[in-house]
């Protein structure tokens, strides 16, 4: 019987999942993005987030324990230098699992799960200047700003302006848009 036992066996014994799963654990802290099935990958990210969790702590007693599960000594010293600086600061997650497809051979559902922070596409590690978000004029305003500095009571005085001419302008052009719009969905239906 199989009663409380929720976790998913993967069609291997006990051994051979463990030491699959540590060996899929360590390709994806060596490699940080693998591709395997996806039953396969939401196991490893079972196995692997607790390993993370205690890279964060450095201690010689938390090298012996992710060690005991990873078997691999270089793997160990890339977790707990690179993988665990990078995740100091988040609480948990430190996986994603994209679906890809199915795969030829078999038509299995494949996945390719990856170190979060170690996708440059969604975390570039350079970040990006902020913008003002005060509206100005067109390529007047721009100029100004590179022109000598101005003093503080004329920049207040020209965005008033700017702001008081904004308001009617976006309105008179919203409602012929509305109206338009309203007009050809009335045509369509009587045609």
């Amino acid at each position: 019987m199989r009663h409380g036992k929720k976790f998913n066996h993967l069609g291997r014994k006990t051994a051979h999942r463990k030491s699959m799963l540590a060996n899929m654990a360590s390709s994806l802290i060596e490699h940080k993005r693998i591709t395997t099935t996806v039953a396969k990958a939401k196991a490893l990210r079972i196995y692997v987030e607790p390993l993370i969790t205690k890279s964060k702590n450095d201690t010689t007693h938390s090298r012996r324990t992710v060690f005991a599960y990873l078997q691999n000594k270089e793997v160990v010293t890339t977790l707990f230098r690179e993988v665990a600086e990078k995740v100091a600061t988040r609480p948990g997650g430190y996986t994603r699992i994209v679906k890809l497809g199915n795969r030829l051979g078999d038509n299995a559902e494949m996945a390719m799960i990856e170190l979060v922070d170690f996708n440059e596409t969604y975390n570039p590690s350079v970040t990006p200047e902020k913008k003002s978000t005060r509206r100005r004029g067109g390529s007047g305003a721009k100029a100004k700003k590179v022109d000598a500095p101005v003093d503080a009571t004329e920049v207040v005085e020209e965005e008033e302006a700017v702001v008081v001419e904004e308001k009617p302008v976006a309105k008179v052009e919203e409602a012929p848009v509305a109206e338009d719009i309203t007009d050809a969905k009335d045509e369509t239906p009587a045609k």
